[in-house]
């Protein structure tokens, strides 16, 4: 599949997840997972690094959502909190299989492709869109150094300026959009759209 179809298609998975309940959400995050061989272990790696921020964000919701609290106990969660929090946890790592699909079938190489591709009609009209990819290609490549512990005490005490240093030459090779890629896009979009009926209807 073309870079541009897949970022695409990624980006209708993310809005798609955000309609979908828990049963259509895991359908499409072992979906995500199981279209291409390696993107299981770079989704383990992203829910390792996003553990904290599930964490907060499913005790947050489970304590501060209204409704009836377990064993009528003030101090515990109340069951609509917990349907919350945990419908918004399996979201965020339904979202993070497909960004896992997304560069498990390309890299970083094809996500910058794809990005350049999508933002190709945005610089006929005299857009930003090379600054965007070679800034984004900058902080993909900063991302994947290694810091030493407490590095991001430097960075937020210099405001966030974090020095990057600039490879001399990006290269992309963006292959040619075929009708493949057309018909791919549109198969999964009507894949989705299926989910989203699937969905309403339970």
């Amino acid at each position: 599949m073309h870079p541009s179809a897949r970022l695409a298609l990624w980006l209708l998975a993310v809005l798609a997840a955000q309609a979908l309940h828990i049963p259509t959400l895991l359908v499409l995050g072992a979906g995500a997972l199981l279209a291409t061989a390696g993107a299981l272990p770079l989704w383990l790696g992203y829910c390792r690094r996003a553990r904290w921020l599930l964490l907060t964000l499913w005790l947050v919701l489970a304590w501060h959502a209204p409704g009836e609290a377990w064993f009528e106990q003030a101090w515990l969660p109340t069951r609509e909190g917990v349907a919350l929090a945990s419908e918004q946890a399996i979201r965020l790592l339904t979202v993070l299989a497909c960004l896992a699909w997304v560069y498990a079938a390309g890299g970083r190489a094809g996500m910058l492709a794809g990005l350049w591709g999508l933002l190709a009609p945005w610089q006929r009209q005299g857009g930003a869109g090379e600054r965007l990819v070679v800034r984004l290609a900058l902080v993909l490549e900063h991302a994947q150094q290694a810091h030493p512990p407490g590095v991001w005490k430097e960075w937020l005490a210099a405001g966030g300026n974090i020095p990057l240093a600039a490879p001399p030459v990006l290269r992309l090779e963006v292959p040619r959009w075929g009708w493949r890629d057309s018909g791919g896009l549109l198969l999964a979009a009507l894949a989705l759209g299926s989910l989203l009926i699937v969905d309403g209807m339970l």
